[in-house]
């Protein structure tokens, strides 16, 4: 019987493994909260400087849309804003007790460790 990873066997335990996973994954960031904050340029707001690339290339592509440069600019637009969203992320781990801690990342280690023993050839 071939199983996960074209190795003989290895199914249950590639499922459970990927159970123990997905289980310690949720849990862990269900913990986290995330926030956002202004988008600073020495001091000042940089949202709607961010905003100028996507905005000339939206213009370009009205014109006309096979413009080079309306496609680049808007490209480049939508990368700044993607990252200036990514950039001005703050993560905090919400307080939990050890024992809860340590339940977590055990899942998720041991889940990880099996998945990959499952897909090892024997």
């Amino acid at each position: 019987m071939i199983g996960a990873g074209g190795t003989p066997g290895g199914i249950p335990m590639f499922l459970i493994g990927v159970a123990l996973t997905v289980l310690g994954g949720y849990l862990l960031t269900n913990q986290v909260t995330v926030t956002s904050g202004p988008w600073l340029l020495y001091g000042q707001n940089a949202f709607g400087m961010s905003l100028l690339p996507f905005l000339f290339g939206v213009g370009l592509l009205f014109f006309n849309g096979r413009s080079i440069w309306g496609w680049l600019l808007l490209g480049l637009g939508l990368l700044i804003i993607f990252a200036g969203i990514i950039v001005n992320l703050r993560i905090y781990f919400e307080p939990a007790s050890l024992f809860s801690t340590l339940m977590m990342l055990g899942l998720l280690a041991a889940g990880l460790g099996l998945t990959a023993r499952s897909l090892k050839s024997l």
